[in-house]
């Protein structure tokens, strides 16, 4: 294995799956949160939330120029949804997502990566296509849509990481990881960025979904055309890199059927600290994903255009904190400075506590918004860390 400096190597087959891999889970994150700005559009001031409403401005002041952009904004709305409502539809996604992650790795494992995240992507590109319909139908419909998204999506990440053990060796699976989990956060800050100005336009909330499902259509052919299972299965790899990938993943055995050893999965104390430090770290990352456009409307009164950069910089700050730390996580794993245990541990405690002490300061930080973004933004960007912590676990 002395070829490191073969040109396969330095950029190879494996390297254009993890664009493609990035490039889908930045249309997948981009059809997940584009609800969370477009529902703030969608929806009109609602006649009996007026106390509510007084009471929301009283803690922040808001000058009479705010108070002219918001009232406009809600007579803009085209549904007229309570908050109960509101929060049933941005929550609905996640139903769905938590009823295929299991059923996301089976299906990976016996009929290939390849068609499970590709079918994932392309079917959430459809829905998300016809949910302006669906919204106008009914909410009910609405939610029925999102539900059907949230199991198109939920079968993706286990899909990944079936693919990843098949095409990336251990030794690049920090770095891959956090690039092609980049694509989420890329996929978040441009959704967001421009979702704001898409309300805006002649097009209004609609384009929103429409432009950003045709994407994940769009995505699907070339996926179709470039991802393969294995490297066994790639019809022009190189005989040098596929020695390579081999090295570090060893023989797969698709056919063999294996029971899946339920006692000892959950018995297994690694396996139960990785899920528990997931749900809390999950926990905050979502929560601040679906519901910050939200707050920084209805609480800190940034207009749409504002709202939506200002949404967007966190999942900024994450990607490039993500890169810069995954790479020098590598480096130090060269050097024998830290062991790969070291590693997961110390990664997994800065993406949790960190972010966990900037969102107990953001009470504190009251009506000062844009001190509120900063302390969003090291919430959410040190989170960037899990993906050299639990993340590389799961595999």
């Amino acid at each position: 294995m002395g070829h490191s400096n073969s040109p396969d190597l330095r950029f190879g087959k494996r390297h254009v799956l993890i664009i493609l891999l990035f490039l889908g889970f930045a249309g997948v994150y981009a059809m997940r949160v584009n609800l969370s700005v477009a529902i703030v559009a969608m929806v009109k001031s609602h006649p009996h939330s007026q106390k509510q409403i007084v009471r929301v401005d009283d803690t922040c002041p808001v000058s009479v120029s705010q108070k002219r952009q918001a009232m406009s904004s809600e007579i803009k709305g085209e549904f007229d949804w309570d908050e109960k409502t509101q929060g049933m539809i941005l929550g609905s996604f996640f139903y769905g997502y938590l009823l295929t992650n299991y059923l996301g790795g089976r299906l990976a494992e016996r009929l290939g990566g390849r068609l499970i995240f590709g079918a994932g992507v392309t079917l959430t590109g459809l829905l998300t296509v016809i949910s302006p319909m669906a919204a106008r139908h009914s909410s009910t419909a609405f939610v029925i849509i999102r539900i059907l998204e949230g199991m198109t999506e939920g079968v993706t990440f286990p899909a990944m990481n079936v693919m990843m053990s098949y095409w990336i060796p251990p030794q690049e699976r920090a770095r891959s990881l956090a690039r092609i989990v980049g694509g989420c956060q890329i996929g978040t800050v441009v959704t967001l960025s421009i979702s704001g100005w898409l309300t805006q336009t002649e097009w209004g909330w609609p384009s929103v979904f429409i432009i950003f499902g045709l994407y994940g259509l769009a995505w699907g052919c070339f996926w179709f055309m470039y991802a393969y299972d294995s490297p066994d299965l790639h019809p022009t790899i190189s005989t040098t890199e596929k020695l390579y990938i081999k090295h570090g993943t060893g023989d797969h055995r698709k056919n063999e059927r294996l029971d899946v050893p339920w006692q000892s999965i959950f018995t297994s104390t690694p396996f139960l600290v990785v899920i528990a430090a997931h749900v809390g770290q999950n926990w905050g990352f979502y929560c601040i994903l679906t519901e910050l456009p939200t707050y920084l409307k209805n609480i800190q009164h940034f207009d749409m255009k504002q709202n939506g950069i200002l949404s967007a910089m966190p999942y900024l700050v994450m990607w490039l904190f993500s890169l810069v730390y995954s790479t020098y996580m590598d480096h130090l794993l060269e050097k024998g400075i830290l062991s790969t245990k070291q590693i997961r541990q110390l990664s997994t405690v800065i993406a949790t506590y960190i972010p966990m002490i900037s969102l107990l300061l953001i009470p504190w930080a009251g009506c000062d918004g844009h001190l509120v973004v900063v302390l969003i933004c090291i919430a959410v960007g040190t989170t960037g860390a899990s993906f050299c912590g639990m993340h590389c676990a799961f595999q």
